[in-house]
């Protein structure tokens, strides 16, 4: 595409015809036959482009209405309270260099504590990245270029986020990222105060992990992404950390965190009254172990990440359900519990086993005004059915027992 078509998208007349569209109600090829009689064929497939992705964008972008995308940049770019989580690691009114900085995710939150340069390969992407951060508190700069190129020793910190695709599949070996482990060591050198955007599953290399801090950040119940902070921003250099947040819509958007080094593993006992299931970025930290060591809980099987103990916990890095009946994974004897207790509305969980949560939602035939939990997991040899209730709020605000319908 051209770039005086680009810049053209995010001017006035192009932004007023993207919110003009998504405006309207009526059809997009009906509104396309229009834009065609004023606007040549590149431009209309930006315009009809941006309002596809805009709705698309919505769940990663409170601002997502006003904002500019490319489709891979959306998917790569980090979430708007992810990134303002990441942000408040960075020294207030400091100059820090977000490189590889896309469509500007992180880059505009950054720009809410201090001057940013963004730096990108692509011209066309840093021209949406530029109109992304207009308005934003501090002042932006934007380079066009290699991050190989570019030197971070005039910055307080700098915040790469590596393209994961660049033999155009997507990986999760650092030595294929773009830009790689030479640059990335070279930054380092330049200024150690850095933080690296990485995959969950991927792993650092060997000679990081005595100065790096890892830390694994979910959002809604999904691991985002991987942070390699260095330097300064390492809070404990040698640990991994879970972080877990919310889409807040104000105020903080962090539920609960753990830290610990990785090794420590929860000893197996038999189920408690308590269920716990710890949250994705706790298991792709592999600090299981260390959240049961800090409740005092045990697994209920060494390959099954649940958890269990006696007493409710209030811990925004795990979910917390209350177990009323554990059988057999018998399709009659399942149906007949829930047909007694009147559930109609099941939230079903499944581990170790092949059936998906809908075949077993459909064989159940629910019906009923009640509401339960169901967790079906392989435990060795044998798949057992746990019925319960999901617990929330503050444990001490919590109701239990005979009272809510539920035998002990």
């Amino acid at each position: 595409m051209r770039i005086e078509d680009v810049r053209w998208l995010v001017s006035p007349e192009g932004a007023a015809l993207v919110a003009e569209l998504a405006e309207d109600a009526g059809s997009l090829v009906a509104a396309a036959g229009r834009l065609q009689r004023r606007l040549a064929p590149e431009r209309v497939h930006l315009i009809l482009e941006q309002v596809e992705l805009r709705r698309r964008a919505a769940a990663k972008f409170p601002a997502a209405g006003t904002m500019f995308f490319w489709p891979q940049t959306l998917e790569q770019a980090t979430d708007a309270w992810v990134a303002a989580y990441k942000a408040r690691r960075f020294a207030e009114s400091e100059p820090v260099a977000d490189l590889c900085c896309g469509i500007g995710g992180d880059l505009v939150a950054l720009a809410g504590r201090g001057p940013v340069t963004g730096v990108d390969l692509d011209e066309a992407t840093l021209v949406l990245a530029e109109a992304n951060a207009a308005g934003a508190k501090h002042c932006c700069r934007f380079v066009a270029g290699s991050v190989e190129d570019f030197s971070v020793s005039d910055f307080a910190a700098w915040h790469l986020d590596p393209d994961r695709r660049a033999s155009g599949r997507r990986t999760t070996q650092i030595a294929a990222y773009a830009p790689g482990l030479e640059t990335i060591d070279r930054l380092r050198t330049e200024q150690p105060s850095g933080a690296v955007k990485l995959a969950p599953a991927t792993e650092v290399p060997g000679q990081w992990r005595q100065e790096v801090e890892l830390e694994w950040i979910s959002r809604d119940r999904q691991c985002r992404q991987q942070v390699a902070w260095f330097g300064g921003l390492a809070k404990e250099p040698g640990a991994c950390r879970a972080t877990v947040l919310r889409a807040a819509a104000g105020g903080d958007s962090v539920v609960g965190a753990i830290a610990g080094d990785g090794t420590l593993r929860a000893d197996v006992g038999s189920l408690g009254r308590y269920l716990f299931e710890p949250d994705a970025a706790v298991l792709a930290a592999d600090l299981g172990g260390a959240l049961a060591a800090k409740h005092g809980l045990v697994a209920l099987h060494p390959a099954v990440p649940y958890l269990t103990g006696d007493e409710p916990i209030a811990d925004g890095v795990m979910q917390c359900f209350e177990i009323s009946d554990e059988l057999p994974f018998d399709r009659k004897r399942l149906k007949a519990l829930l047909r007694k207790r009147e559930i109609g509305r099941l939230e079903i969980k499944v581990r170790g086993v092949d059936d998906s949560p809908e075949q077993i939602r459909r064989r159940l035939q629910l019906r009923g005004p009640e509401e339960a939990v169901l967790v079906v997991v392989r435990l060795d040899r044998a798949v057992r059915a746990l019925v319960g209730r999901r617990v929330g709020g503050l444990a001490g605000n919590l109701r239990f027992g005979p009272a809510n319908g539920w035998p002990l």
